[in-house]
């Protein structure tokens, strides 16, 4: 909240003006704004199932109550009134801003979650006691509306604050600026032979009964959420690789291509259609701008994975196009909105039952016996948010709505630990466990093992999306302050795809590793001190399995070279380089520096290894980097340096197999992308024995048989796409 102006619900500030844009005004181009954190609290506890009614109905041939109304001067009000027109939640919300020579800052927030409305014959009054950002003088809020018929233009919002004994405060007169509660510009653009989705007539497949047939683009998808989306016009063509996208090149591509992008609050967003992403299998989409202040601003969709012309391709084009752009409002997962700041409540069966933009179909789970899976989910779909993502759209606190404000998720700076609650009785017969070292130096990378088991050897099947960047586990970490928050990946990948494994005594256990030591919120390891880890895994039928309690201890440095070596380790461009594994991007030159000055003078150091590795592994890949052009043109493109690659990469190798490198898992990754650098050098046979020797050590590991010959099957396909890619 600003200090620059007193309470604005005190005093009598009236304003005829009218309103300075139908947008807020920093997406209008109104230069720098002053923020501060506000404390939202007032989106929680709201219904899921459906939207409360109006008092009263609206009368015929009357303006519905319902849209955006704005004042200009010096003090700014911008009014949402939701009682009447589709899917009313009988709600009043308003931002403040405030004025300052020629610039406007944000100011706060507040939400009416219950109002009474009161018609005559010439006016309607909407009442009701607010929930604000900050300590309000006159907390009680009072609408008055003259109605006018449809043939008639709407008549200006006197908005009154007032105290609980009446006694009148600040009044605002705020003209009808728009029917839509919050405006949105966005820009698509595309690469090269990828033609973006157009419409959809959900009247093409079987829907449920009630559910009208029309034809739904991405904007009219929004607009019947009251969101407007305004194409801004300038959309590019994009040459494209056929390796894919990275998260890193995602986000360079952005800022090089996205006309209107800055890093600050506005109500803009860029939604990239790219071929294929590059790693993960199955990825449909990705919010991939989660790596900064300002966060939330771009997307992208995959057309190879959701290509076709058909309707059912069609139809899921649409819930993948609306789905990633929902993650840009800030909406979450169905099934993880307890872990939003401030939480939200779950809907059916922990979240797998909603019928959302924002759930997979093909995880959708109702319980209770009903019919499960994607075709279960389109056939009760009707193409709408839930009334608790509607709420959040249209009367969410603005910085937790508007992109580039707060980040995903994330509100507030707490997690209630109940979430991570173990369950009174666990029938579920999967087993999670969290692995890591017992001791961490300061500034050391901060990887933990996951491992999901049956308990039951008959058989279980679930999904194996193990990793948190996949939003099916999450973690809690207890910082040694006492302090608990929520692991927030800075890399949110949308795997629309099943994978069921099925875990049995053939294959007991699903492993995978995780470095969890940067994300959204900086470093979260960052004070020597004792830590307490939990992660949750979502099974498929909404099962919450809960690790036990991993304890780590970050220890302090032991020497001053330690400490260097710590705090070279510890800025936030090198965590997201760990967290990228390596980027050529220049917003991270600093972090790509310290890593080198870290091998060039410390090459001994331990945690050289490290610095060696995400080294190494950038450079083991090409990176691209895009500029504006015209079709086939405008990809720079670094060729993988190969012989950098395996200067960096085989020290790793040989001081993890002997115990002082990383871990297992990030072992096993480090060699194949090895082999992969000597196959791109032209020597096959020293990458075919760099995969016999991964073989041979996991094999003298003592691990147990089927993690052996996991990895033993591995390592043969492998030397055989190599063979294919190389071998001539």
């Amino acid at each position: 909240m600003s200090s620059a102006i007193e309470d604005p619900t005190a005093g009598v500030n009236s304003s005829t003006e009218p309103a300075l844009s139908t947008t807020s005004p920093v997406s209008s181009g109104v230069s720098a704004t002053a923020y501060a954190d506000a404390v939202p609290a007032a989106e929680e506890g709201v219904r899921t199932d459906e939207a409360p009614q109006p008092t009263e109905a609206p009368l015929s041939g009357f303006h519905p109550l319902q849209g955006r109304y704005r004042n200009g001067g010096g003090t700014q009000l911008e009014l949402r009134v939701d009682v009447d027109g589709r899917r009313p939640l009988n709600r009043l919300s308003a931002d403040f801003f405030t004025t300052t020579g020629s610039t406007i800052g944000y100011y706060g927030s507040f939400v009416v979650n219950t109002v009474s409305v009161t018609r005559t014959a010439t006016e309607a009054v909407i009442r009701g006691l607010g929930t604000f950002t900050w300590s309000a003088s006159y907390p009680v809020v009072q609408v008055t509306i003259p109605l006018r018929t449809v043939a008639q233009p709407r008549g200006a919002a006197t908005v009154q604050f007032l105290r609980t004994d009446g006694t009148k405060g600040a009044s605002y007169l705020c003209p009808f600026t728009s029917p839509y509660f919050r405006t949105v510009q966005w820009e698509q653009d595309s690469v090269a032979g990828k033609v973006p989705f157009v419409s959809y007539n959900t009247g093409s497949l079987p829907q449920p009964p009630g559910s009208p047939a029309r034809v739904l683009t991405v904007p009219a998808a929004f607009a019947e959420a009251g969101i407007q989306m305004l194409s801004t016009g300038a959309a590019n063509v994009l040459a494209d690789s056929s390796n894919g996208w990275t998260d890193g090149e995602l986000h360079g591509a952005m800022q090089a291509n996205f006309s209107r992008w800055r890093n600050a609050p506005q109500w803009l967003v860029w939604l990239l259609v790219a071929s294929k992403y590059e790693g993960l299998s199955g990825v449909r989409g990705i919010m991939f701008d989660a790596q900064d202040a300002f966060q939330r601003q771009g997307c992208a969709v995959f057309y190879d994975l959701i290509q076709g012309t058909d309707p059912a391709r069609q139809r899921a084009q649409l819930r993948t196009y609306v789905h990633e752009l929902g993650h840009s409002f800030n909406l979450l997962h169905s099934w993880q909105k307890n872990l939003a700041t401030p939480p939200a409540p779950l809907g059916p069966n922990q979240g797998f039952g909603d019928l959302s933009w924002m759930n997979y179909p093909q995880n959708y789970d109702p319980g209770g016996g009903a019919p499960t899976g994607e075709t279960a989910y389109w056939a009760g779909f009707p193409f709408q948010f839930t009334a608790n993502e509607l709420l959040h759209l249209r009367h969410g606190y603005y910085k937790n709505v508007v992109m580039g404000a707060n980040a995903f998720g994330r509100g507030a700076a707490e997690l209630d630990a109940e979430a991570f609650d173990e369950p009174l009785l666990d029938q579920s017969g999967l087993r999670l466990e969290l692995r890591g070292k017992r001791a961490y130096e300061f500034g050391e990378p901060l990887v933990v093992e996951l491992k999901l088991a049956t308990t039951d050897l008959r058989g279980r099947s679930t999904h194996g999306y193990l990793h948190p960047n996949n939003d099916l586990v999450s973690l809690a970490i207890r910082q040694p302050s006492g302090r608990t928050v929520l692991f927030r990946p800075l890399l949110r990948r949308c795997v629309d795809e099943e994978r069921t494994q099925t875990l049995d005594a053939a294959r007991p256990a699903l492993y995978t590793s995780a470095y969890i030591g940067y994300g959204q919120q900086g470093h979260y390891f960052q004070q020597p001190g004792t830590y307490e880890l939990r992660a949750v895994y979502l099974a498929t039928d909404g099962s919450r399995v809960v690790s036990p309690v991993l304890r780590v201890t970050v220890r302090h440095p032991m020497s001053r070279t330690d400490e260097q070596v710590g705090e070279l380790m510890m800025g936030e461009e090198q965590g997201t380089l760990f967290a990228l594994m390596g980027s050529d991007s220049p917003s991270l030159r600093a972090g790509n520096e310290a890593l080198q000055q870290i091998v060039d003078q410390h090459g001994k150091h331990p945690f050289a290894v490290y610095a060696r590795m995400v080294r190494g592994l950038n450079a083991e890949h090409e990176f691209k980097s895009v500029t504006p052009g015209k079709e086939g043109q405008g990809l720079e493109v670094r060729p993988a340096d190969t012989k950098e690659s395996i200067q960096q990469l085989t020290p790793v190798a040989e001081a993890s197999m002997q115990g002082t490198g990383v871990d297992s898992i990030t072992l096993n990754m480090v060699m194949r992308r090895l082999a992969r650098a000597e196959a791109k050098q032209g020597d096959l046979e020293q990458a075919t024995a760099v995969l016999d020797r991964m073989a041979t050590h996991f094999g003298d590991q003592g691990l147990n048989r089927h993690v052996v010959d996991a990895i033993k099957d591995q390592a043969e396909a492998e030397k055989a796409k190599l063979a294919a890619e190389y071998g001539s």
